[in-house]
């Protein structure tokens, strides 16, 4: 039986690290369209009130996709999907994919239509209301054009989950690239007949791209549609059935985000901006490294999980998080150290010293939040695979209620403003009546941060006592040699900068702030690497190995 088994084992293990490859790249190009959107961006708006409004406007659209299509398709659809195809039965399989994407368009389309009406009341009640009536009409204007490509979102977004179900990844990896370059055009060639407004007509047509190139796919795989939206059918109500808890997630995520977005209106001009700046700065690791690897890591938790294999739970968990560990605590100390050049660069001059100072202040905790927002992907997988949806609901509770009071206490809001606020906290949960201190929009940040640690401290600890462990020890000593290796990096980096200032080459133009940046990163890489290799870290040269002489996942594990 093993002996049948192992081909099997093995082309499994050169999927994922296919799989892993093509993501990965796939979210790479997407960042670097995206650093180039930046760069346009912030030169145009900076840290401004236009650029507040847009920030403001994208939060209802983008939740209503991520409540909806997001939720459906992560956690619920794909495995009922899959489940279908593996026993071949085809016809009951687009069945249940047409009942899923009807019946996610048609409510989404009311949600939008409620949210495009409701849009001035619930921008001056909820959303935004420390904005100006000047600033709150745009972001009327702007949120119901972004509603498009939430519609649209609404039907792509589950082709991507049909696509993976076949195990197709290349045009699901190319989605996301086509609706940055959607941005990108709308960046470069919209904002000035259009204003703002043509970033949010770029997001549209990145939408209607996203869309677009994964049309061959469903040709190639023989698609079919049927109408209706299929109540009584009984695979739909098992979707339903499984989401219903992810939805509950999303729901608390999206009263977190209005919360957020009350608060950052009230901070002044430019705070919502300097926030997005800086959550953007930090989602380029943390996409590369947490979300490529969740995306990969999933379906091989939940065949573990299928098939009872706990020692193998365990392992691939196990290296999923060490390798995680080993990329995203020296990306987090590095970026705080290169975080200035870095800003500068991006926005060339477009933010005044106020305003960059602002973003950094916010991308620095940010920038923690790189490790734990990664880990904490992979980590929910876990339970996602074992088809527990509940517990990442509870810690996300109390991760959320961590947040408000933190977000409340530390963003500095004061007591005048954050009254109408509080009071409507309140009703809901008494205990957010605390006294606000002093701070700034770097608060929301730190309060994200913090929130986000403690799901993951909650989630590891609830998930080494079920799998009775985790490799804990393993996890910790690579931890420990990490945060070792990065701090000796970070001494590097500030000597290189100190060195860089004393030569007088620091603020003499663009060139020489890349070659700031490119000699920092590239000495505190060689010092992370040469102090790695003291420490003897084995999962760096396991991962080398991998992807240098293409051994199977499973062999190198």
């Amino acid at each position: 039986m093993e002996i049948s088994k192992a081909p099997t084992v093995e082309n499994r293990s050169r999927n994922v690290a296919r799989s892993t490859i093509i993501v990965m790249i796939a979210f790479g190009v997407a960042k670097v369209i995206s650093l180039a959107q930046v760069v346009l961006i912030a030169n145009v708006f900076g840290v401004s009130a236009e650029w507040d409004a847009f920030v403001i406007a994208n939060r209802l659209p983008e939740q209503i996709f991520n409540l909806l299509a997001g939720g459906v398709l992560a956690f619920a659809f794909i495995p009922i999907f899959s489940g279908l195809l593996a026993r071949g039965d085809l016809d009951k399989a687009w069945r249940t994919a047409s009942h899923v994407v009807n019946t996610v368009f048609i409510l989404t389309f009311l949600i939008s239509l409620i949210v495009f009406i409701a849009a001035p009341w619930l921008v001056a009640n909820v959303v935004a209301p420390g904005f100006d009536s000047a600033n709150q009409q745009q972001t009327v204007e702007l949120m119901r054009i972004l509603l498009f490509s939430t519609l649209i979102f609404s039907v792509s977004g589950i082709i991507v989950g049909i696509l993976q179900s076949h195990d197709h990844f290349l045009l699901p990896a190319l989605a996301p690239i086509m609706f940055d370059l959607g941005l990108l055009f709308g960046a470069a060639f919209l904002v000035e007949p259009f204003g703002v407004r043509g970033i949010a007509i770029g997001a549209v047509i990145g939408a209607l791209l996203h869309l677009g190139i994964q049309i061959p796919g469903l040709i190639r795989f023989r698609a079919r549609w049927t109408r209706g939206l299929g109540l009584k059918d009984p695979d739909l109500r098992r979707i339903a059935r499984l989401m219903l808890p992810r939805m509950a997630d999303l729901l608390l995520f999206t009263f977190t985000g209005i919360i957020t977005t009350n608060i950052v209106s009230r901070l002044g001009t430019g705070a919502a901006s300097a926030l997005d700046w800086g959550w953007r700065l930090m989602q380029i690791p943390q996409t590369l490294i947490g979300s490529a690897m969740a995306t990969v890591i999933f379906p091989t938790l939940a065949a573990l999980s299928e098939i009872g294999d706990e020692n193998g739970k365990r392992a691939s968990m196990s290296g999923a998080v060490r390798f995680i560990l080993i990329a995203t605590i020296p990306s987090a100390i590095g970026l705080i150290f290169v975080g200035q050049p870095i800003i500068s660069l991006l926005e060339r001059g477009a933010f005044d010293t106020s305003a960059s100072a602002l973003v950094y202040s916010t991308l620095r905790f940010f920038a923690l939040g790189i490790i734990v927002h990664s880990v904490l992907e992979v980590v929910t997988r876990g339970f996602y695979a074992d088809k527990d949806t509940l517990t990442p609901l509870w810690t996300s509770l109390g991760g959320s209620i961590i947040y408000i009071t933190l977000a409340i206490t530390l963003s500095g809001v004061n007591s005048v403003e954050a009254n109408s606020f509080q009071n409507l906290a309140v009703r809901q949960m008494p205990f957010l009546s605390l006294p606000t201190v002093s701070g700034s929009v770097g608060g929301l940040a730190l309060a994200n941060t913090l929130a986000y640690s403690f799901e993951v401290i909650g989630l590891l600890f609830i998930l080494r006592r079920r799998w009775r462990g985790i490799q804990e020890s393993a996890l910790a000593q690579t931890a420990l040699k990490t945060l070792a290796a990065s701090l000796v990096m970070a001494l590097a980096i500030v000597i290189v900068n100190a060195l860089w200032v004393s030569l007088g080459l620091a603020e003499r133009g663009l060139a020489f702030t890349i070659a700031q940046i490119v000699i920092e990163i590239g000495v505190g890489t060689a010092v992370f690497l040469g102090v790695a290799i003291l420490l003897r870290m084995d999962e760096l040269r396991t991962l080398l190995t991998i992807i240098l002489r293409r051994k199977p996942a499973g062999a190198a594990a």
